[in-house]
C-alpha cells in the first residue's frame, strides 16, 4: 500500500475534527471539504486546506463522490477517512478511491458489499454459524413475500432498512396478522431507508423483548491480523438511536467478552476485513447473543473504547491504511476502568424530539479529570437544517462506572448551549434514572422510564434571573433606565415571553446592579456580578451561584435552575395565541421538508390522524391533528422547504360524532 502524507476527511462537523487532530498528530498534511452551509464551520478552519464541493443538501456535496475526488486532486491529497455516515459505509465510494488511486482509510468494497449491507451480513453469519435471530434477509421485496415472511417469523417483529442503521428506516410490528397495517409500516421504512440511505431494501427481524444491545470493537489488517478491544453497551436509545453508550458493558464477564469478540473476529477474517469495524449483537436475558449487523466504519461512540483501553482508534486506522501492521496482539489489549458517552443534539425532547437548527447565540464546554468533549461548533456556530441533529459528544472516563456516571452528570450540568434547544437536561435525566444507575438496562427501558417525565418548567428563580440580567444588560447599553427615579425606586413592568407563556414580572432597583424582583405571588432579591462571556455570577435571595445567559436588545437566553430556554420581551406587545393548544392552526415546530401531504380541504380528520410528513435532519417526522376538525387550509405543498412557525394546516373544530 503507497504511503500518503496528505489525508482528505470526507465528512463534517465533530467527527471531522475528530479525524483532523488524530492526523495532524502524526504529522499529516489535513484537508477538509464543506458544502455552502458549513463556510464559517469549525472543522473548515481547522484544515491546513479547505475545498468548497457544492451546495448544502448533502446529496450534492458530502454525499456526491465525483467532487470528493475532484476535491483530492486539486489538493493533493493521497487519502480518504470517510468519517462515519454519509459515504463511509458506500463500497461504491471504497471503490472510486481504488479507481483514482487514493487509499482509503477503512475496507475494501467486497468486504463493505459482504458485511455493510444487512441482508448479505446476515446471510454470511448463518453460513459460518455465528447466532442469529430467525428473520427474512431475501431480494425478493414484494410486500406479499414480506407480509408473509412476517406471519412466519412472528410477532413482536422489526422491519429494517438494510443498507443502514442509526434507527432509520426501522419500525415495530405488533400484530403480524394485520396485513394492511403492516403494509403501511412497510411502506414507511422503504420511504425513510430511501432517503437516508439511497435504497429501499428491508429486512424482517423477531424482536427480543429486554434485550440489550452490545457491540464489539474489531480490527483486522492487511497482514491477517486481528483482534477485539472490547464491547460497548449501547441499550440507552431513544426511537431506536443511541444516546449513551458505554464501555465495558455492565455486567459482563471475561467468558461472555471472549465469546462475543470471537464471534466477531470470526465474520470479520471471513470477508479479509481491514480497518475499523463494529460488530452488533442482541444479548438476550439468558446471556445469549445473536448478530445484529456490522458497521464498516468507525462509530460515534468510539471514544468510550479509546478510554478504557488508552488508544487513538483514528491512529490506528491511518497506520493501517500506510500498510502497518496491527501495533498489539489480543493478548495486549488491557481494559482499565470505565467510559460513558453522552449524544448533546440539537433536538427538543419534550417535543417529539423535534429537530431544532439555527444560530447559537452562546455555548459553554465542560472540563475537568476524565472529561472529553468531541464537538464541531465554531466561535460563532450554526446549526444547518441538512444534517445529523449531533452537534458534541460528551464523555465521562471514571477508576469504575459509578465515578463515570456522576462526573458525566456534573459536566452535562456544566454544559450551556443556549440560543437553540437540546437534550442536554433529558440526558441529565437517563444518567440519573434507577434503570440506568443500579443498571437495569434493556432497549426498552428509555421508552418505558421516560412516559412519565415531563419538561423543565419555568420557576420563579429563572424568572427573577432573567428579568434582572435583562433590565441590568439593558441599562448598559441605554444608560439609567426611565424607571429609575432619583426620588427613589419605583417599580417598572416587564413581560417575559417563555416559549408559549408570557409572565408578568416588576423591578425595583435597589443598589447598583440589585434589583428586587415581583411576580404573581412570589418576590426575590437578585444582584448581578461581573460577568465573563456566558457565565455569570448571580445571588438570589442571599445565595450566589453561577449561571449561563446571553443577552440580546430583545431577550435572550438563560441556563439555571435546571432549564435552558430563550426569553423574548414582550412588555409592548400583545401576546399571540393563535397556535397555542387546542386551536385549529398546526404549525411547524423544526426546519425541514414536507414529504406528502395526508390530506385535503375540506376533509373531516379526528384529532390524532396523521395531516403529513416532513424530513428533518435526515429523518421523517408525522405531523398529526391537534383537534376535531375540517381542513380549511393546506398552507404547504410536498416538497417545499419549512421553517418553524410555518402554518401547516388549518383546521376547523367541530364537534367529534361530526367528525
Amino acid at each position: 500500500m503507497p504511503a500518503f502524507d496528505t489525508l482528505l476527511v470526507a465528512n463534517r462537523g465533530e467527527i471531522a475534527c475528530r479525524v483532523i487532530r488524530s492526523a495532524r498528530a502524526m504529522g499529516l498534511r489535513t484537508v477538509a471539504v464543506y458544502s455552502e452551509a458549513d463556510l464559517g464551520a469549525r472543522h473548515v478552519a481547522l484544515a491546513d486546506v479547505a475545498v468548497p464541493i457544492g451546495p448544502a443538501p448533502a446529496r450534492d456535496s458530502y454525499l456526491h463522490i465525483d467532487r470528493i475526488l475532484d476535491a483530492c486532486r486539486q489538493s493533493g491529497a493521497q487519502a480518504i477517512h470517510p468519517g462515519y455516515g454519509f459515504l463511509s459505509e458506500s463500497a461504491a465510494f471504497s471503490l472510486a478511491c481504488r479507481q483514482a488511486g487514493l487509499s482509503f482509510v477503512g475496507p475494501s468494497p467486497e468486504a463493505i458489499e459482504a458485511l455493510g449491507n444487512k441482508s448479505a451480513a446476515k446471510a454470511l453469519a448463518q453460513r459460518i454459524g455465528v447466532p442469529c435471530l430467525p428473520g427474512y434477509a431475501g431480494t425478493d421485496q414484494s410486500d406479499d413475500t414480506l407480509i408473509k415472511h412476517a406471519a412466519r417469523i412472528g410477532a413482536p417483529l422489526m422491519i429494517k432498512a438494510a443498507a443502514g442503521g442509526g434507527g432509520r428506516g426501522m419500525r415495530r410490528c405488533d400484530d403480524v396478522g394485520d396485513a394492511a397495517a403492516l403494509r403501511v409500516l412497510l411502506e414507511a421504512a422503504r420511504l425513510e431507508a430511501q432517503a437516508a440511505f439511497g435504497s429501499g431494501e428491508l429486512l424482517l427481524e423477531r424482536l427480543v423483548e429486554r434485550a440489550r444491545h452490545v457491540e464489539v470493537q474489531i480490527f483486522g489488517d492487511a497482514h491477517g491480523n486481528y483482534l477485539h478491544l472490547g464491547e460497548r453497551d449501547c441499550s440507552t436509545q431513544r426511537r431506536n438511536q443511541k444516546i449513551l453508550e458505554e464501555a465495558p458493558a455492565p455486567g459482563f464477564t471475561p467468558q461472555q467478552r471472549a465469546a462475543i469478540g470471537e464471534a466477531a473476529i470470526q465474520l470479520a477474517r471471513e470477508v479479509g476485513y481491514m480497518g475499523a469495524g463494529t460488530v452488533e449483537f442482541l444479548l438476550s436475558a439468558d446471556g445469549s447473543f445473536h448478530f445484529l449487523e456490522m458497521n464498516t466504519r468507525l462509530q460515534v461512540e468510539h471514544p468510550v473504547t479509546e478510554a478504557i483501553c488508552g488508544l487513538d482508534l483514528v491512529e490506528w486506522q491511518l497506520r493501517i491504511a500506510r500498510g502497518e501492521p496491527l501495533p498489539l496482539a489480543q493478548q495486549q489489549i488491557e481494559l482499565r476502568g470505565h467510559a460513558i458517552e453522552a449524544r448533546l443534539c440539537a433536538e427538543d425532547p419534550w417535543q417529539e424530539f423535534a429537530p431544532q437548527a439555527g444560530p447559537v447565540t452562546a455555548w459553554q464546554m465542560p472540563q475537568g479529570e476524565g472529561i472529553r468533549v468531541d464537538h464541531g461548533l465554531a466561535a460563532t456556530a450554526v446549526v444547518p437544517t441538512h444534517y445529523d441533529s449531533m452537534i458534541a459528544k460528551i464523555i465521562a472516563f471514571g477508576a469504575d462506572r459509578e465515578q463515570a456516571r456522576t462526573r458525566l452528570i456534573s459536566a452535562l450540568e456544566r454544559t450551556s448551549l443556549l440560543g437553540i434547544r437540546n437534550n442536554r437536561d433529558y440526558l441529565l435525566r437517563c444518567l440519573r434514572a434507577r434503570q440506568f444507575s443500579e443498571p437495569d438496562l434493556s432497549t426498552a427501558w428509555l421508552a418505558n422510564a421516560s412516559q412519565s417525565w415531563l419538561a423543565p418548567q419555568v420557576d420563579s428563580r429563572w424568572l427573577a434571573v432573567a428579568g434582572a440580567l435583562f433590565i441590568r444588560h439593558s441599562g448598559a447599553r441605554h444608560g439609567p433606565l426611565s424607571g429609575w427615579s432619583s426620588a427613589g425606586p419605583r417599580a417598572v413592568p416587564l413581560t417575559l415571553a417563555v416559549s408559549d407563556q408570557e409572565h408578568r414580572l416588576e423591578l425595583r432597583c435597589i443598589a447598583p446592579d440589585s434589583f428586587e424582583v415581583t411576580g404573581p405571588d412570589w418576590i426575590h432579591r437578585v444582584a448581578c456580578f461581573g460577568s465573563e462571556r456566558i457565565e455569570h455570577a448571580i445571588d438570589v435571595d442571599g445565595l450566589r451561584r453561577p449561571v449561563r445567559a446571553h443577552l440580546e436588545a430583545r431577550g435572550g437566553a438563560l441556563d439555571a435552575f435546571g432549564l435552558s430556554e430563550c426569553f423574548t420581551d414582550a412588555t409592548h406587545r400583545l401576546r399571540q395565541r393563535d397556535d397555542a393548544v387546542g386551536s385549529g392552526r398546526v404549525l411547524a415546530k423544526m426546519h425541514g421538508q414536507v414529504v406528502d401531504i395526508a390530506v385535503a380541504t375540506g376533509d373531516k380528520v379526528r384529532r390524532g390522524q396523521r395531516l403529513l410528513s416532513i424530513e428533518a435532519m435526515k429523518m421523517e417526522h408525522q405531523i398529526h391533528a391537534t383537534i376535531d376538525g375540517i381542513v380549511t387550509e393546506l398552507g404547504v405543498t410536498a416538497g417545499q422547504q419549512i421553517a418553524p412557525g410555518r402554518l401547516l394546516v388549518s383546521l376547523e373544530p367541530i364537534a367529534v360524532q361530526e367528525a
